[in-house]
């Protein structure tokens, strides 16, 4: 089959064969992939049966597994983004519980900055507009709103836990060994 034009993104995994991120699920395109295949910087695991490459010189099948040869570690402290913070409250509001899609999410400072609040990992939630709007710049306890979890700073495994939880939105047949390991298997 030829690949010009088609898709065909390979899972990248660390060395020690966990994906470098769940969410967004760590993927290169075919000639990223291929790329670090002839530069010797990953093993190839697993290709796709039906997608070939071809030089002037020979034919590959394309990668749609690869692990890095060398370890790159997570970081320690993430990022403090919006996003991340989305991640860390599983994308619900932290005082309706709902589950919403990022565009219809905001954040919300629990103490209000026009009450002294900060904006850090300890006083920042996830929220929907209308609570964000009902709470206001009054405080938890006037409104009895309060968060469903407190705001911690996550550490990286916790934002990589969370992400499993949010299925890619393709994802190949021969990824799936890589990326649940601690599902119960199908019986």
């Amino acid at each position: 089959m030829s690949v010009s034009g088609q898709h065909f993104p390979a899972l990248v995994l660390n060395a020690d064969f966990r994906p470098l991120s769940y969410f967004p699920l760590s993927l290169w395109s075919w000639q990223e992939a291929v790329k670090a295949v002839f530069l010797d910087r990953v093993s190839v695991l697993s290709e796709y049966e039906d997608a070939v490459v071809h030089s002037p010189s020979q034919s590959m099948r394309l990668p749609s597994v690869i692990a890095l040869k060398d370890y790159i570690p997570t970081a320690r402290k993430p990022a403090f983004t919006r996003f991340n913070v989305f991640l860390r409250d599983n994308f619900s509001c932290q005082y309706c519980h709902d589950r919403l899609p990022t565009h219809e999410l905001t954040f919300d400072h629990v103490i209000p900055r026009a009450r002294g609040g900060r904006t850090t990992w300890e006083n920042v939630v996830t929220a929907c507009s209308p609570c964000n709007l009902l709470k206001g710049s009054k405080l938890p306890s006037e409104l009895g709103m309060h968060p469903h979890r407190k705001p911690v700073r996550p550490s990286s495994r916790l934002l990589q836990e969370n992400g499993r939880t949010f299925p890619p939105n393709y994802l190949h047949e021969s990824w799936r060994d890589y990326l649940y390991w601690n599902t119960e298997l199908e019986t």
